[in-house]
C-alpha cells in the first residue's frame, strides 16, 4: 500500500507517518540507530511505502536485511504497530 506524498512549505517531500504526523527524511530515526523501538520501525516502513525511501536505501541506511525490513512491514500489516512490538513477538508469529 503506497501512501500519498506531499511536499511542505520547505519543499522537502513528506507523508503522514504512522502517528498521523508528517515525516519527511530528517525526521526518520537516525542511520546509527541501535534501539528500535515500535515507532521507529513504522517510521521507515511508512517512508519506504510513501516514497521517501526505497528498501534498497533504507537497508543500507539501517544496516537491516530485505527480510528484516520485510518482517516488519508484514508485522504491521497483519497486527499493526503493536506487531512490531518484540518482547512479544512468539504471540505474534504463525
Amino acid at each position: 500500500m503506497l501512501q500519498e506524498q506531499r511536499v511542505n512549505s520547505r519543499g522537502e517531500k513528506y507523508i503522514v507517518g504512522p502517528t498521523g504526523n508528517a515525516l519527511t527524511l530528517n525526521d526518520l530515526p537516525p542511520p546509527n540507530t541501535e534501539r528500535w523501538v515500535i515507532r521507529r520501525k513504522a517510521e521507515v516502513v511508512a517512508a519506504v511505502r510513501g516514497g521517501l525511501l526505497t528498501l534498497e536505501d533504507a537497508c543500507e541506511r539501517y544496516r537491516l536485511t530485505a527480510e528484516e525490513f520485510l518482517a516488519w512491514q508484514k508485522a504491521i500489516d497483519r497486527w499493526g504497530m503493536q506487531g512490531l512490538r518484540t518482547t512479544r513477538i512468539q504471540q505474534y508469529r504463525d
